[in-house]
């Protein structure tokens, strides 16, 4: 195998997103072949790569195979490894690999549930995160009250935030009954906290807020919170399709295609 940038390695092989191996670049944690490697450096399978000290083992074969879930994510648990509060964290309701690791495609906040995409494909998790990509997000959004037409303009139209100005691409009445609305936003970036902060920055509080689609993935009513599948053959296409990346070869899980939370 050619040398490639050890961003590109490091995130193909699932060690984590292109971001990430940069970051531990910049904070001096790899080296290659006993030497600290920089930003911009190149590596292969033959040579000795470490991280934080830990010495990679590289499967040439499973830089080939990718395997994307869903996860429906529920209230309560964070998108992180590790927590000083003790909070369960998804990652350890996922199912266990030998020679990569998850990586999770954007986040949701500990009180967003809903729809939450992970790969042992570095590459793939970066280019859909990517502003530039421009991937649709879409969520479910329940509110107090009846929102006005003048304020449904304004979300599409745009709102001044703390961080620029920000926008729905579309506002769909989902109806509701008593005091709560639902509605269904979509947009195509991911700041932190993006849909709270729009609805809040016109004067409503969101009650509840899930995330129902990202990309061509669809939560779907039949994915439970607390479960993952496997995405299937049609949905990794589209997926990669919308990345601009080629199609790899998928790995399979050997055992059932569901689990169950533990």
């Amino acid at each position: 195998m050619a040398s490639e940038r050890i961003q590109k390695l490091l995130a193909s092989a699932g060690l984590g997103s292109r971001r990430e191996v940069d970051r531990w670049l910049q904070e001096g944690l790899i080296s290659v072949n006993g030497v600290k490697a920089k930003p911009g450096d190149r590596a292969s399978l033959k040579d000795k790569i470490r991280v934080k000290g830990r010495l990679l083992h590289l499967n040439a074969n499973a830089l080939n195979k990718v395997r994307v879930i869903a996860y429906h994510k529920p209230v309560g648990e964070i998108v992180a490894r590790r927590d000083p509060d003790g909070r369960t964290d998804v990652f350890s309701q996922l199912p266990k690999l030998k020679h990569s690791r998850w990586v999770a495609v954007g986040r949701l906040d500990i009180n967003t549930s809903g729809l939450l995409l992970l790969t042992t494909d570095g590459e793939l998790a970066n280019k859909l995160m990517h502003p530039s990509s421009e991937i649709e997000r879409e969520y479910a959004v329940r509110v107090l009250g009846e929102v006005p037409p003048d304020i449904l303009e304004m979300l599409t139209a745009g709102v001044e935030l703390e961080d620029g100005m920000a926008a729905f691409d579309s506002v769909a009445d989902a109806g509701g009954t008593g005091a709560n609305h639902w509605y269904h936003v979509v947009l195509r970036e991911g700041r932190k906290r993006e849909v709270r902060r729009l609805w809040e920055a016109l004067g409503f509080q969101v009650s509840r807020l899930i995330r129902v689609r990202y990309g061509p993935v669809v939560l779907g009513r039949r994915l439970r919170p607390g479960k993952w599948r496997d995405l299937e053959p049609a949905e990794l296409q589209q997926l990669y399709q919308a990345a601009s990346l080629p199609v790899p070869e998928v790995q399979r899980p050997p055992s059932r295609k569901r689990q169950r939370r533990r």
